[in-house]
């Protein structure tokens, strides 16, 4: 089972660190379009496309990554002033509402992203650009993050058990 883990949280690892390079994608894109637009006069009718989806899978794709890191928001007023243990047994009762919701984005996005590829869905714009690719990413994502979610959770269910923390 441990094995398991591992190879969920290497694969949000790479997935979030080859993601991340999206970004310089997604500002090349929106700088060309500012130099054409602003210095020659010339403005594109696909950067603002390109651009969404770019930013569209980065978002969608980060989240196990994010989830990996703990570097989703947290109310922390309260629950940093309680011991490791009593947050793990409270992560017990939240984790519920999460795989609820990862299962809904999963269980819609798919819905949503077969139907999208079965028409071969493209943007109502002049440029028209395929959706499908980008609504395929939803699914993806939310897997990723349920994933890495359950990893969590059985982490949380161990400590909540033994009181100690693993060390990965």
């Amino acid at each position: 089972m441990n094995k398991f883990f591992k190879v969920i949280d290497r694969m949000n690892e790479l997935i979030g660190k080859a993601v991340s390079f999206l970004v310089i994608a997604f500002i090349v894109v929106i700088l060309y379009e500012i130099f054409v637009r602003y210095l020659l006069n010339s403005p594109t009718i696909w950067a603002h496309e390109v651009s969404q989806m770019l930013y569209g899978t980065y978002v969608i794709l980060l989240g196990g990554y994010l989830q990996q890191r703990n570097g989703h928001v947290n109310v922390d007023i309260l629950y940093n002033r309680f011991k490791p243990r009593t947050r793990a047994i409270i992560n017990l009762f939240t984790w519920l509402l999460f795989f609820c919701f990862c299962g809904a984005i999963l269980y819609k996005g798919w819905g949503m992203a077969w139907d999208s590829f079965k028409f071969r869905e493209t943007d109502a714009t002049v440029f028209a650009p395929p959706c499908y690719p980008l609504k395929m990413m939803i699914p993806l994502g939310a897997l990723l993050l349920l994933l890495q979610g359950l990893v969590k959770y059985i982490a949380d269910i161990k400590l909540a058990i033994t009181g100690k923390e693993e060390t990965p």
